[in-house]
């Protein structure tokens, strides 16, 4: 996949797969982390288009926090907020493990993220094209574009063997459209 888009690249930079699946590895290296913790396995990273550069990177903190909104995609959006000194991240990627919530992606929404790139889809309750689209709702003043299924499998098998093992089973065949389990938890 080689995708050139001003809006969403930065100043001329190209979205590359080798690009795309670098930044992934970054979140799911995150998202690892939040087992220790007992957390749902999801991690995020925000990258600064024009430079390539990770500003944020962040996992799930809810149980560890005792914070209902501390899903790895708000915590990586405050992080690149305060590194940034500003709340308008226009110039700024969201990457993340598991398609993002109503609630992320509306902080995405609210911090003008133009690209949002997941690794598994979320079924149960994505708001990035699997069961809500608030990045393309015509009704916003403002879109995103999303990239979905970058190292999905992987993704995917993060969550549904976190899942497995929390139900006291063995972790089933990676599916991932099956397994997310939701960051909802």
């Amino acid at each position: 996949m080689t995708a050139t888009d001003e809006g969403a690249a930065g100043r001329g930079g190209a979205l590359d797969e080798a690009r795309l699946t670098e930044w992934m590895a970054a979140a799911i290296t995150e998202a690892r982390s939040a087992t220790d913790h007992d957390d749902v396995p999801v991690g995020a990273v925000v990258v600064h288009l024009p430079t390539a550069a990770v500003v944020a990177r962040r996992h799930n903190e809810r149980e560890r926090l005792a914070d209902p909104t501390a899903h790895a995609e708000v915590l990586a959006l405050r992080d690149a907020a305060a590194h940034v000194g500003r709340w308008r991240l226009d110039e700024h990627a969201l990457v993340v493990t598991l398609e993002p919530c109503p609630m992320c992606a509306g902080a995405a929404w609210a911090a003008r993220i133009p690209l949002i790139v997941f690794g598994a889809p979320d079924p149960k309750a994505g708001a990035a094209g699997s069961l809500y689209h608030l990045a393309a709702d015509p009704r916003l003043h403002h879109t995103a574009r999303v990239i979905p299924g970058i190292r999905e499998q992987e993704c995917g098998v993060l969550l549904s063997d976190f899942f497995a093992a929390r139900r006291g089973r063995h972790p089933a065949p990676a599916d991932p459209s099956a397994a997310s389990g939701s960051d909802e938890g």
